[in-house]
């Protein structure tokens, strides 16, 4: 059977599977990459947990054909996935500076000040609205996993405990709380209904009012085979024409838009009212432009992707596979998100890494979900001194690197899975 074949008979078994697109409501009919069926990523296993069943759910992901959404269906409630979460953002020293040089120049940009209100949605332990108050602009977090939001609160940022939507907005309104700044940083994309938020982020908005959105770039994801950041929390994937449609489905305008190297390739776009005096950047019809020559419009753009996740994946267990035969000791560093797509999708165990480590002591002593590896501190590379070191969090490996430079004193070497294999020998590089 052919290339072509194949995504016939793809399109054809999506068309019975009558499934319409989050944000216009089309059926979706085009498939961009199937990576099988894996359980959710944040589920981290205590040793008592270990002979229970697991869930698992298909990480099979679609393309509208009218807006260019790329999404997951809704297995998960996000009340399921995010009551109680595993990621906290300040463990990330990079993160942390690049959310602290965010508002330092929104601040400027927008002149915010005592007189000012700025909201986060999904604010997390207070990694962000920490600067800006610190800047003397009130601040306040809407976080729906009451451990992180607690992380926040103990820092001094006001924090409600809650998901965003229409609702929430409206109480807050009624509240008398009307926003200046609205920012979401990484977290569109784990919103299943994508209206219900635009909605609510247009009712709290001032009438001059702005908003910020960070989030991966599709454009990203398949230039550099990142389909490790596809998983459960995230249910949907933006282009810029995506966000386009939506701004202009809710009122909303794109006013600017910047690209950021954070998690492997970023947006930041600058939303306001349709109807608000602020100019819009030439940046914004420039991105445009950009996705329509990179064929963001046509379905046969996403349908190539499938077959550079494969030879990811070979490539991946060619080396780990080749390094065991030689005698070699590998272990992982970093137990994110992204990172349990790729041990599930590639099905490395124990077999291939002895553990993997992470700053976040909430993830000590657990085990990785699906392939069921051990996460210990830091520490325990210095104590197992392995040959390679797998990082899986690879949008951090210059942090990474440079915070373990030292494990050149046994040789040891790092190893970068995406977009392909890429051993870096520490010993080569500048501290």
């Amino acid at each position: 059977m052919n290339i072509q074949a194949i995504e016939i008979a793809r399109d054809q078994h999506m068309a019975r599977l009558n499934v319409s697109c989050r944000l216009c409501g089309s059926r979706l009919r085009h498939s961009l990459v199937d990576l099988g069926m894996s359980p959710p990523c944040e589920s981290f296993l205590q040793a008592d947990q270990l002979d229970q069943m697991e869930l698992y759910y298909p990480l099979n992901v679609l393309v509208c054909e009218c807006c260019y959404l790329v999404q997951l269906k809704e297995y998960m409630s996000p009340e399921t996935i995010f009551s109680e979460y595993a990621y906290f953002s300040s463990f990330s020293t990079s993160w942390v500076a690049h959310s602290k040089a965010y508002c330092e120049a929104i601040a400027k940009r927008l002149g915010l000040g005592a007189h000012s209100f700025a909201v986060e949605l999904a604010s997390n332990d207070g990694y962000l609205l920490q600067h800006l108050l610190a800047l003397g602009v009130p601040v306040l977090g809407i976080e729906p996993a009451a451990n992180v939001a607690r992380a926040a609160v103990e820092k001094g940022v006001p924090t409600r405990v809650d998901f965003f939507g229409v609702r929430l907005a409206i109480q807050m309104v009624a509240e008398g709380l009307h926003a200046d700044l609205i920012i979401g940083n990484n977290v569109l994309a784990q919103v299943p209904d994508l209206n219900d938020f635009v909605a609510g982020i247009k009712i709290l908005l001032k009438p001059e009012g702005v908003v910020t959105l960070e989030f991966p770039h599709v454009e990203r994801l398949m230039a550099e085979n990142q389909f490790d950041t596809i998983y459960h929390e995230h249910f949907s994937y933006f282009s810029l024409l995506t966000i386009n449609f939506m701004a202009t489905r809710h009122g909303l305008r794109l006013i600017d838009v910047e690209e950021l190297p954070t998690h492997g390739g970023s947006l930041r776009v600058y939303l306001a009212h349709q109807g608000s005096d602020r100019a819009t950047r030439d940046s914004v019809a420039e991105l445009l432009d950009r996705e329509k020559r990179h064929g963001l419009t046509e379905m046969t753009t996403y349908a190539s992707f499938g077959y550079k996740a494969q030879r990811a994946k070979r490539d991946l267990l060619a080396f780990l596979i080749s390094a065991k035969e030689e005698g070699k000791t590998i272990c992982g560093y970093g137990a994110p998100g992204k990172g349990n797509t790729l041990l599930n999708y590639c099905a490395i165990g124990t077999d291939f890494l002895d553990f993997t480590v992470d700053r976040n002591p909430y993830k000590h002593g657990r085990y990785t979900p699906g392939m069921h590896i051990p996460v210990k501190p830091i520490e325990a590379i210095e104590q197992a001194k392995p040959d390679y070191i797998l990082i899986l969090p690879w949008n951090l490996k210059d942090e990474i690197i440079q915070q373990m430079h030292h494990v050149a004193a046994w040789n040891a070497k790092f190893v970068v899975p995406i977009p392909f294999v890429t051993v870096i020998d520490p010993s080569e590089l500048r501290k």
